[in-house]
């Protein structure tokens, strides 16, 4: 018996030493492998990195290779997002900034084997993706040697990692193409206008400025004016100063009559042919205005603004050194993307975070971020971006400390002089310095062209309470506890 026993025992533990030296081997396979997917990821988006840079640098005024960089760009910032930690990897993310951002290749093997076999799925799956993408790459390469090359300038040469434009890779060349090739049929004096068109805070004045901004743009045009489309026709008082090739940019926050912009178009028919005319709106029903096919600027995606949100939150820092907060990095992304465009939100929230590297303090704004938004929901039953881009005031009492209500607000020299002003990143960083009185909030300003203030006017809680029960009748105001 005791010998059966031995025998069995013996049997047992060779099994077992058998396991264990599979698992081993299994376990160094799937290293190796694993290593070859990240070094053959890594390359491919070096290529597209180095095709896309490329592309930025001259006029592309092919409607199919525009589609193509679109493509292009889609799959690099989905293939950047579909792994797990950082590598430092220089990269040019629009014509105008050398960024050095994290490439998701270096991870560390402390991880569950859960965790490990699905971060093996996306990797594998973003390498299939982008080894799709760069198989026909080979000939948007060819035919982008034949596209005149840009001249570069030293204001495209910023020092601040917050002085660039994100992406729009495709939407740049649409727009350079309007202003550079685009012409009406002979005998056709219809002048040539397209609406670029999009929700609130999604980059359309920027995105304009920009390409206005283009040294080949500005040669070619006699002058640009801008104007507001509640009041077209003030376009009469520029009547003697309008000649050559014009460029009329106009902003609508409103639909407007089609008997006066007949009126409008017509007089500038008259006084300056052959000009151009850009409509920036929210509204999509303005695209019937259009001679060419509108630019739709839409939301940044989930992996573009991750993207975004990490490269603006570290900056030039190498992310590997902060990897807990390259994980509450991934939840100011889940926040913000519940908001509707969310680029000066991002902006904002990342210029506060970049200055101060530490991450009880970055927990903490982000936790006092999503009671914000629990507490305008719970209060006015609507998201306070929502509420704040149709003027109404959203509560701030979780970034301040103290029970205040926020509004949007328009710069008024007279007002600003009376008011004290405070930026939101030293609210956040010491809320004790927030005036007593009426006060103003500089969100975020930013530092590119049409280099817009967002401010806020912020006022006691208690003068609000009327206007929060109006905006819903049937809902109870909650208490604002702190």
């Amino acid at each position: 018996m005791e010998a059966a026993i031995s025998v069995v025992t013996a049997e047992l533990v060779s099994r077992f030493i058998s396991f264990l030296k599979n698992k081993y081997q299994s376990s160094l396979n799937h290293a190796e492998s694993e290593e070859k997917v990240r070094e053959r990821l890594q390359h491919l988006l070096m290529r597209v990195s180095i095709v896309m840079e490329e592309a930025d640098g001259r006029y592309i005024t092919n409607s199919g290779m525009l589609l193509q960089l679109k493509m292009l760009s889609e799959a690099r910032y989905k293939s950047f997002q579909d792994s797990v930690g950082f590598d430092k990897v220089s990269v040019n993310d629009s014509s105008s900034s050398s960024l050095y951002l994290a490439i998701p290749f270096k991870r560390s093997r402390t991880y569950r084997e859960n965790d490990d076999k699905a971060m093996r799925l996306e990797s594998d799956g973003a390498l299939e993706s982008l080894e799709i993408v760069v198989a026909h790459m080979a000939e948007f390469v060819v035919l982008l040697t034949g596209c005149e090359r840009m001249s570069r300038r030293l204001y495209d040469v910023y020092l601040y990692i917050t002085n660039f434009m994100f992406g729009r890779h495709a939407e740049k060349q649409k727009l350079l193409t309007f202003l550079l090739e685009h012409n009406n049929p002979p005998g056709d004096h219809a002048l040539a206008v397209l609406p670029v068109i999009g929700g609130v805070g999604v980059g359309k004045k920027t995105l304009v400025a920009h390409v206005c901004g283009n040294e080949r743009v500005r040669s070619r045009l006699s002058s640009i004016l801008h104007l507001n489309g509640n009041n077209l026709m003030t376009i009469l008082d520029h009547g003697r100063s309008m000649f050559g090739m014009m460029l009329v940019v106009i902003e609508f926050a409103s639909d407007v009559d089609d008997d006066e912009w007949k009126r409008f178009h017509s007089f500038l028919i008259r006084v300056s042919r052959g000009s151009r005319i850009i409509i920036i709106s929210k509204l999509t029903r303005l695209a019937r205005f259009g001679s060419v096919q509108p630019i739709f600027l839409s939301v940044l995606s989930y992996d573009e603004l991750r993207y975004l949100f990490k490269t603006l939150a570290f900056g030039n820092i190498d992310p590997t050194e902060y990897p807990q907060l390259v994980k509450i990095a991934d939840g100011f992304a889940k926040e913000l993307h519940t908001m509707q465009g969310a680029l000066v939100a991002t902006n904002m929230y990342a210029d506060v975070l970049r200055r101060n590297l530490d991450v009880l303090f970055w927990r903490c704004i982000l936790d006092r971020g999503i009671r914000y938004v629990k507490r305008n929901i719970s209060i006015y039953g609507v998201h306070p971006s929502t509420l704040l881009e149709q003027g109404h005031p959203v509560d701030i009492t979780d970034f301040a400390l103290h029970p205040l209500s926020m509004r949007r607000y328009t710069i008024n020299a007279s007002i600003k002089e009376e008011s004290p002003s405070v930026t939101l990143g030293e609210l956040l960083a010491d809320p004790s310095i927030r005036p007593k009185k009426n006060f103003i909030l500089i969100s975020w300003e930013s530092r590119i062209p049409p280099r817009n203030t967002f401010a806020r006017f912020v006022t006691s809680h208690a003068e609000d309470t009327s206007e929060g029960s109006a905006l819903h009748p049937g809902r109870k105001r909650q208490g604002v506890p702190i």
